[in-house]
């Protein structure tokens, strides 16, 4: 504990000497010493200068070791038609800050998902310099759900990603431990750190995405999984289309990708895609919105169903789609509600602009490797 203490005062940016950490963590003079000579000595932090600006001897000046462990984060998308990269990584170093970003198309009908990986990886190696050594951690994002107990990802739709075998082949092929979470999981993971959902007692992101959906669930900071990961698959919950009681469809076939095309396509708005026809809607919402109406009545449907149960505090809409529609989707979704609805929720857009999966990613990879590292220290 004193040595998590001391290292979490560390890795924020900035340097600190014996006495800064000594009156950050109330600790004894003697056991601060100790707790920095176990982590110089873990190589976990350095000394990168003397404070000559104060009476008596220079004091030490310490530092997290930047390069004592890195984390690759790998987004997996089904892009679909979309167009847009398949697989967009990115490598950071202990204290947080990011190295090098790419992204690539990759057609996983003939490309093997280890090989592809291994290429990004490569890549970002390339770009930074960094021996392969220093890489302990990757974390993959996938639009599907992972069980860790059989270590295979279920619902994926990315060819070769579904096969069992295939997460412990991956950690084998990089020598390093790997970590797989859902994606709309990891978006979450970013709208907690970086987002609305700081300071939240909990919320639903509610992920409207350029072809699926899903849901995350944070509780107090911690993610609902479920008992083989697949908690949020709210794409895949069955409804019955109003025309008729046998005709039994899901979320997905309402408000997927291709449902809103097919709904912009009735009000006349142009677009290729589900985000620039919402994106264009939006940007003269007088004249489109029973096209708004329409959507956040679907939308409202699934959203009924996680209000009802869960009951979160904040709802926030991620995804292309929802970053697309920004406000005007918000208030048409809040209105719709209301107006279907005897539930009651604040509902907001994501306030993460970038790749919210990539970022989650980052940020759970980091975590994670932090905690090995301490753990690492403790055992010893």
């Amino acid at each position: 504990m004193n040595e998590s203490a001391a290292f979490a005062y560390l890795l924020d940016p900035g340097t600190l000497t014996r006495a800064d950490l000594r009156r950050l963590t109330a600790l004894s003079t003697p056991t601060i010493s100790e707790v920095l000579r176990r982590l110089v000595g873990a190589g976990l932090v350095s000394v990168v200068g003397h404070n000559s600006g104060r009476p008596g001897p220079n004091a030490e000046v310490y530092s997290a070791n930047p390069d004592a462990a890195w984390t690759v984060a790998i987004s997996v998308r089904d892009i679909g038609a979309s167009g847009a990269p398949s697989l967009t990584a990115a490598v950071c170093d202990l204290t947080g800050e990011v190295r090098a970003r790419v992204e690539t198309r990759v057609n996983f009908l003939e490309a093997d998902p280890i090989e592809a990986l291994g290429g990004v990886v490569d890549r970002l190696r390339a770009e930074t310099g960094a021996p392969a050594a220093w890489i302990k951690q990757i974390q993959l994002g996938v639009a599907g759900s992972y069980d860790p107990r059989t270590e295979t990802i279920h619902h994926v739709e990315v060819p070769g990603f579904g096969r069992s075998g295939l997460v412990p082949e991956i950690a084998a092929r990089f020598g390093t431990r790997v970590d797989v979470d859902n994606d709309v999981n990891l978006a979450a993971v970013a709208e907690r750190r970086r987002g609305i959902g700081q300071g939240a007692d909990g919320f639903a992101l509610l992920w409207l995405g350029q072809d699926g959906l899903g849901l995350a669930i944070d509780i107090g900071g911690a993610l609902m999984r479920g008992a083989r990961g697949g908690a949020g698959e709210i794409g895949y919950m069955p409804l019955y289309a109003p025309d008729s009681a046998h005709s039994k469809i899901a979320l997905q076939d309402l408000v997927g990708g291709a449902a809103v095309l097919d709904l912009a396509r009735e009000h006349d708005i142009p677009g290729e895609t589900p985000p620039e026809v919402v994106a264009y809607a939006g940007e003269r919402r007088a004249d489109f919105a029973e096209f708004f109406s329409q959507l956040a009545d679907r939308v409202s449907v699934g959203l009924a169903a996680v209000i009802a149960v869960l009951d979160p505090p904040l709802v926030v809409l991620a995804g292309e789609v929802a970053q697309a529609g920004g406000g005007a989707l918000r208030d048409a979704v809040a209105a719709a509600m209301q107006r279907n609805e005897p539930l009651q929720a604040q509902i907001e857009v994501t306030s993460i602009h970038d790749d919210a999966v990539l970022l989650g990613a980052l940020d759970a990879g980091l975590n994670s490797i932090r905690e090995a590292l301490l753990s690492a220290i403790s055992d010893a």
